[in-house]
């Protein structure tokens, strides 16, 4: 069991994106804490194994099919785990999608198609969260998910960088507007971490990918979702109680910002 400073027991989390990758490691380190979590993704089986997972463990979940690009669900989703362990104490807005193209070849249903979910629905994911949380009157905590694409340049990342820039900005705007209800908004930045969603080249690419990737690390290593899921964890605790609007950079060293 984690230190007192790390403990949520008796708190509720809701995480998007909980059916695999960061999102799934988020959801069950969470439980570990001791709270109960509300897992919501699109992938149904996904969330089934999460929650299967969790449970296993002793810890308790909910599921919630959700699409984040659409507000009236994650609204729903948001209101109907509220209802269900009556609080809301962390919303960690995990979910996101990846693409890849030049800028000259970008299209615009490409880029609204990544706006749409890791943009908009994080957005939508704090907006209910926070709404949720000022009528409570108890405070909490918003972890949003940016990455380290916002502090270096990738070509062919303009869709995905753009929305996780946003992210920031909206972290930050967010934070700086609810602090005085007691509810502290920050946002993690990982480096390349080993994901689903990371996992897009054949298996050969996909080695060589990583060991330059790794290479670029003082530490020799990509990441793996239980190192984002720390980071997590982290501004979702007591431990994290004087922190809001900052960027957590989980990346292993490849990008070190003022």
């Amino acid at each position: 069991m984690p230190i007192t400073a790390y403990d949520l027991t008796d708190r509720t989390a809701f995480v998007t994106g909980a059916a695999s990758g960061i999102g799934r490691a988020t959801a069950v380190l969470l439980a570990e804490a001791g709270a109960a979590v509300h897992c919501a993704d699109r992938d149904a089986q996904g969330l089934k194994e999460t929650a299967t997972h969790i449970k296993s463990d002793g810890g308790t979940a909910f599921t919630y099919t959700v699409d984040v690009a659409d507000k009236e669900q994650v609204d729903g989703a948001v209101a109907d785990a509220a209802e269900a362990t009556g609080r809301l104490d962390v919303m960690a807005a995990i979910a996101g999608i990846m693409h890849s193209s030049p800028v000259l070849e970008t299209r615009d249903e490409d880029l609204d198609r990544v706006l749409g979910v890791n943009f908009k629905g994080v957005l939508y994911a704090c907006q209910a969260a926070a709404r949720t949380m000022i009528s409570a009157g108890t405070g909490g905590s918003i972890v949003t998910m940016a990455s380290s694409a916002v502090d270096t340049s990738h070509p062919g990342l303009l869709c995905y960088a753009s929305a996780k820039a946003a992210v920031v900005q909206l972290t930050k705007t967010l934070a700086a507007e609810v602090g005085e209800h007691g509810i502290r908004v920050n946002a993690v930045a990982p480096g390349w971490t080993r994901t689903p969603m990371t996992h897009r080249h054949k298996e050969e690419t996909q080695v060589a990918t990583e060991a330059a990737l790794a290479r670029r690390s003082p530490l020799g290593r990509v990441g793996e979702p239980e190192d984002v899921a720390h980071a997590v964890l982290h501004l979702a605790s007591d431990a994290s109680s004087f922190t809001t609007g900052q960027i957590l950079r989980p990346n292993g060293g490849v990008a070190m910002p003022w």
